[in-house]
C-alpha cells in the first residue's frame, strides 16, 4: 500500500526533478492577505508573486501546503465526519509556474505524474476544460491521447459562476482551468461533470490546473497577460484514498491511524456506532494541533474563536464516545508520529499543543455537560421532531458559550434543526455581546509601494548589531503614503536608506530612535519599523530640508538602545527560567522590550505562586551575576534546532537564522557543550555580557488572555530606582514605628497582635456596658403588663453586635422582651428580641417595626424571637421605647 507520506514525497520529488524549487508550507495564518482567515490553498503564499508585487529567486515551485477550511467563505466544519471527503485540515499538493512554463508543460507534468509515477489507469481518467479553451482541449488530446468524449467542455453556470474559470478576486490575474477526474466505475451512482448526476460519487475530481493568462479590470474586461502563470492543486487525502483503493478519505492510512488511536483511548469500536465521532476527533485533532503549532491560541474572536469552535466540536464528539477525561491531548503523540517528519513544527510544539488541548477540554467539560442538559430539557418540551426555537439556541450560546454550529451539530444526529432566524433576532437584541465571530484577524497586507522600493533598491542592510552610528544614502522618502523627492522642516516622513544602524520594530523589540543628518537638514527619528525587507525611519524634519539621494549620518540614541538591549536579553533568560519552573508547555505568546521595562506573555493556565516568581527572579539574577558572554551565530535552521534553539511557533524562518546563546548551567543539553542556559532564534539586539543587564526585578504576574499569563519586569537603572523606592518606603515606615528597617516585620506583627487584643478588650467592654449600663429610660429593665422589658440606647456598639447582646439579656430577664438601639453617631441600628416562651403571643418583628417607625426608618424584619432594622438616627429613642411598650401593654 502506498502511504500518504509516500505520495507526498513522490509528488514533491517529481517536480523537484523537473526544475521546481521545493518550498516549505507557509504557516496556516496568512502573512500577506488580511482578508483570509487561514491558508486554504497552495497559492496563498505566492499571491504577491502572481500579482508581480513580490519577486522570488525561482520561477517554478512545488509545495505540500497545510490548509484549514473552517471559517468564513471556505467552511467545511458542518460536514466533517459525516461525508467521505470533507475536512477542516487537509494538505494541498501543488506545482506553480511564475511566468515560466504554461499549459503544455503543466498538462504534460500532470499526465506524466499521474499515469507513470503514481500508476493510475489512463482509461479511468477524464478532464474538463473551459468551454472556450480550445488550446487546453487540443493539448489534452495531443499529450494524453484522450478522445473528445473524455474532454468535457463546461460553460459558466446560470448564476455566472464557473468550475472551470478561476479568478483571484474581482480584479487581477485570472484564467481558465482544467480539472482531472477519476472514474470509479458504473457500480457507483453518478454521472460525469456537467451532467444531471454530477453530484454522485462515481466521478471524483483529483487535480485542478489553473491557467492564469488574463488580467481582469474593474469594468469587467480582460486583457491577455504578457507572461501567463500556472497554479495547480491536488488534495493529498483524496489522491491517497484513490491510490489505496478506498472510496473514503477517512479510510486512508494516516486518518485510519488517528481513528484507531481515538478508539483505543476510548475503548470503543472504530467502526461501531461511534464511527462518526472518531472521524470528527481525528480530523479536528489535525486542524487544532497545526493551528496551535502555527501560533493560534483559543480565544473569543477571530482565528482564536474558530480554533475554539473546532476544539469544542471535537470535545462534544469525544463526550459522545464516553470519554470521561480529556481525550484530544492524549492523541497528540499519534499525530506527531504520523506527520512530525513532514512538519517538524508539530514535534517542536508538542508540549504546548498537549497543554492547550488539555486545559481547554478540562475547562469546557462542565460547560458541555450543562449545555447538553439544557438542550435536552428544551427538546423535551417540544413536540416530537420539532425544530429548536432560536431563543433556546441563543440561550445555549449566551449562557453556556455554545456556538450555534455546535447546537446544530448535536441536533443533526436527531434529524432536527434550529430556527436560525430566531437565533439571529435574539443575537441582535444582545448588542453588548455582538461580535463578528467570522471576522478575519490577519495582519495588514504589505503596501505595493514598499515592494516597489525594495524591488528597485533591495532590502536595507542592517548594521546595528555592531554599530550605533553609520553613514547611509537616502533612497526614498514617503509623506502621507506618497513618495516625495524633498522633505521640508515640519514634515512627517518615512525614510528608506541603503543601510542603517537603526533597529526596526520586530520580535517584541521596539524600534530605535535618534537622528538622521544631511548637509541640508536633520530628521528626528521617533520610530523605526520593518516592512518588505526595508527599515522605515519615521520622523519629523526639525531643521532645513532633506532630499532623496543625499548622504546621511545616522545616530542611534545610545542610552535608549542600551536599556532595550538589557531588557531583551533579560527576556531570553526569563523565558528559559519560566520553562524550567513551570514546564515545557511554556511558550512565548508575545513580548515587549522597551527602554523602560519588559513584558513577556507566555502560555500557562494559572497564576504563578509567590514561590514560583521568587524562584524565577532569583535564577535570572544568578545568571546575570555570572556575567557570561552572549554569543550570536548564523546557521541553518536544522543546525539551530539541533542545539536546542527555541523558536516562536507560527514564525516562518529562512535558510539561515540568527541564534542567540547566553548563560551556563550544567545539564541543560543545549548548545554544542550541552550546558548553555538559553538558546533562541532571534534577530534582536542584545548585551555583550549578562552583567550589563544589571539587577532584574519582577513587578508581577497577570492574565493577558485565556491560557496566557503576562510578567512585567525591570532591569538596570529602572530596577534600581524601583528597589530604592521600596527601600525609601520601608525607611519611612520604620521611622513611624520607631524601629530599625530590619525589625519592621517583627514590629508590625507585634502591633497586629496588640491591636487584636485591644479589639477583643473593647468588644468585651461594650458587652459589659450594654449589659450593665447605658442610657435610655428611667429604668432600663421595667415591668410592662407583668412582663420584663429592657430598652436601651448603646453608644459605640455596631448593629452586628446587637443580636448577641439581646440573647445575653434574654437569658438574664427570664421572661420578657428586649429593644436595643445602636447609636454610632449617624444612622442607628435597631434590634428587638422576645424570650422563647412569649413568641407565640408577642412578636419581635412587631416591636421592631413600631420602634423603627418612631425613629424615622421603615421596614425591618426577622423571626418572632429576633428582628433587626435600621433608622435615620437614635434621637427619638424614648418615643421608640414607648411605642414598643404600648404593644406589650395591649397583649
Amino acid at each position: 500500500m502506498t502511504s500518504l507520506a509516500d505520495i507526498r514525497s513522490t509528488f514533491l520529488d517529481y517536480f523537484e526533478r523537473n526544475g521546481h524549487a521545493r518550498v516549505a508550507s507557509s504557516p496556516l495564518v496568512p502573512r500577506n492577505d488580511p482578508t483570509l482567515m487561514f491558508a486554504n490553498s497552495g497559492m496563498v503564499q505566492f499571491k504577491n508573486v502572481f500579482t508581480g508585487v513580490e519577486k522570488r529567486d525561482y520561477s517554478r515551485a512545488t509545495t505540500a501546503q497545510k490548509c484549514v477550511r473552517a471559517g468564513g467563505k471556505h467552511n467545511d466544519l458542518d460536514n466533517v465526519g459525516y461525508t467521505a471527503r470533507h475536512h477542516t485540515f487537509f494538505e494541498m499538493l501543488g506545482n506553480f509556474s511564475f511566468q515560466d512554463y504554461f499549459k503544455e508543460q503543466a498538462i504534460s507534468h500532470a499526465w506524466d505524474l499521474l499515469t507513470r509515477d503514481l500508476g493510475l489507469n489512463k482509461d479511468k481518467l477524464l478532464v474538463t476544460v473551459y468551454h472556450t479553451d480550445d488550446e487546453a482541449a487540443a493539448l489534452w488530446k495531443k499529450i494524453a491521447g484522450l478522445p473528445d468524449e473524455k474532454i468535457i467542455r463546461l460553460a459558466d453556470k446560470p448564476d455566472g459562476s464557473s468550475d472551470n474559470f478561476w479568478m483571484m478576486g474581482p480584479t487581477g490575474p485570472c484564467g481558465p482551468s482544467s480539472e482531472i477526474f477519476y472514474d470509479h466505475g458504473d457500480h457507483i451512482w453518478g454521472g460525469p461533470p456537467g451532467s444531471a448526476e454530477e453530484d454522485g460519487d462515481r466521478f471524483i475530481e483529483i487535480w485542478n490546473l489553473v491557467f492564469m493568462q488574463f488580467e481582469q479590470f474593474e469594468d469587467g474586461t480582460r486583457r491577455p497577460l504578457d507572461q501567463p502563470s500556472i497554479d495547480t492543486g491536488m488534495g493529498l487525502e483524496r489522491i491517497g484514498a484513490l491510490l489505496q483503493g478506498k472510496h473514503d478519505n477517512y479510510d486512508t492510512d494516516l486518518m485510519r491511524s488517528l481513528i484507531e488511536a481515538s478508539a483505543h483511548a476510548t475503548s470503543s469500536d472504530p467502526d461501531g456506532p461511534g464511527k462518526v465521532h472518531h472521524r470528527v476527533v481525528a480530523d479536528h485533532l489535525r486542524s487544532t494541533s497545526f493551528l496551535i503549532a502555527d501560533g493560534v491560541m483559543p480565544g473569543n474572536e477571530g482565528r482564536g474563536y474558530v480554533l475554539r469552535r473546532i476544539m469544542r466540536r471535537a470535545m462534544r464528539h469525544a463526550h459522545l464516545l464516553g470519554a470521561q477525561d480529556p481525550l484530544m491531548y492524549r492523541l497528540v503523540p499519534a499525530l506527531v508520529g504520523e506527520m512530525g517528519a513532514a512538519y517538524p513544527e508539530l514535534g517542536e510544539a508538542r508540549a504546548l499543543i498537549e497543554e492547550t488541548l488539555r486545559a481547554e477540554e478540562t475547562k469546557f467539560r462542565q460547560t458541555l455537560d450543562r449545555g447538553l442538559r439544557l438542550l435536552d430539557e428544551e427538546l423535551a418540551q417540544l413536540p416530537e421532531g420539532a425544530n429548536l426555537p432560536g431563543e433556546a439556541a441563543f440561550k445555549l450560546y449566551d449562557t453556556y458559550g455554545f456556538p450555534l454550529d455546535l447546537t446544530q451539530d448535536a441536533l443533526r444526529e436527531m434529524d432536527r434543526s434550529v430556527d436560525t432566524a430566531g437565533f439571529d433576532a435574539a443575537m441582535a437584541e444582545q448588542k453588548a455581546k455582538a461580535r463578528a465571530a467570522w471576522a478575519g484577524s490577519g495582519e495588514q497586507a504589505d503596501a505595493a509601494v514598499y515592494f516597489d522600493i525594495a524591488d528597485t533598491h533591495g532590502a536595507t542592510e542592517f548594521l546595528g548589531y555592531d554599530d550605533e552610528q553609520a553613514h547611509g544614502q537616502v533612497l526614498a522618502m514617503l509623506k502621507g503614503g506618497e513618495r516625495v523627492e524633498t522633505a521640508q522642516e515640519g514634515d512627517e516622513v518615512q525614510v528608506v536608506l541603503n543601510q542603517t544602524p537603526f533597529y526596526g520594530e520586530s520580535g517584541g523589540q521596539v524600534g530605535d530612535t535618534g537622528t538622521l543628518t544631511t548637509d541640508s537638514g536633520m530628521i528626528r527619528i521617533s520610530d523605526t519599523r520593518k516592512i518588505a525587507g526595508l527599515h522605515l525611519h519615521i520622523g519629523t524634519v526639525t531643521k532645513g530640508q532633506v532630499e532623496r539621494g543625499q548622504g546621511a549620518e545616522l545616530t542611534v540614541d545610545h542610552a535608549r538602545r542600551s536599556d532595550i538591549r538589557a531588557n531583551h536579553s533579560a527576556t531570553h533568560l526569563l523565558n528559559e527560567a519560566l520553562r524550567r519552573a513551570l514546564g515545557a508547555h511554556v511558550a512565548q505568546r508575545g513580548s515587549l522590550n522597551a527602554p523602560d521595562r519588559l513584558r513577556f506573555d507566555f502560555s500557562h493556565g494559572q497564576a504563578l505562586s509567590r514561590e514560583d516568581l521568587a524562584r524565577v527572579e532569583e535564577e535570572v539574577n544568578d545568571l546575570i551575576r555570572q556575567n557570561g558572554s552572549v554569543e550570536t551565530r548564523l546557521m541553518a535552521p536544522d543546525d539551530a534546532k539541533a542545539l536546542g534553539a527555541q523558536a516562536l511557533f507560527g514564525e516562518k524562518y529562512g535558510d539561515e537564522v540568527r541564534v542567540v546563546s547566553m548563560g551556563r548551567m550544567d545539564g541543560t543539553g543545549k548548545g554544542g557543550s550541552g550546558d548553555v542556559y538559553s538558546v533562541e532564534l532571534c534577530g534582536g539586539t542584545h548585551v555583550r555580557s549578562l552583567g550589563e543587564i544589571g539587577p532584574f526585578v519582577i513587578l508581577g504576574d497577570s492574565a493577558s488572555s485565556s491560557g496566557v499569563r503576562r510578567i512585567e519586569a525591570l532591569t538596570g537603572c529602572a530596577a534600581l530606582r524601583h528597589l530604592a523606592g521600596k527601600a525609601e518606603s520601608l525607611d519611612a515606615v520604620a521611622q513611624m514605628l520607631k524601629t530599625a528597617p530590619a525589625d519592621v516585620l517583627d514590629r508590625v506583627k507585634a502591633l497586629t497582635e496588640e491591636r487584636r487584643a485591644l479589639t477583643n478588650e473593647v468588644a468585651q467592654l461594650r458587652r459589659e456596658l450594654a449589659l450593665g449600663g447605658g442610657k435610655g429610660g428611667a429604668a432600663e429593665v421595667r415591668q410592662v403588663n407583668g412582663l420584663a422589658f429592657q430598652a436601651q440606647v448603646l453608644p459605640g456598639v455596631t448593629g452586628k453586635e446587637l443580636p448577641g447582646l439581646i440573647d445575653e439579656i434574654k437569658g438574664q430577664i427570664g421572661t420578657g422582651a428586649v429593644l436595643l438601639i445602636a447609636d454610632t453617631g449617624g444612622k442607628a441600628a435597631v434590634a428587638a428580641g422576645v424570650t422563647e416562651d412569649l413568641k407565640d403571643r408577642l412578636s419581635a418583628v412587631d416591636l421592631l417595626r413600631a420602634a423603627v417607625a418612631e425613629l424615622g426608618g421603615k421596614g425591618g424584619g426577622g423571626r418572632p424571637d429576633m428582628a433587626q432594622g435600621g433608622a435615620a438616627s437614635a434621637e427619638n429613642a424614648e418615643a421608640a421605647f414607648a411605642a414598643a411598650a404600648s404593644i406589650i401593654e395591649n397583649l
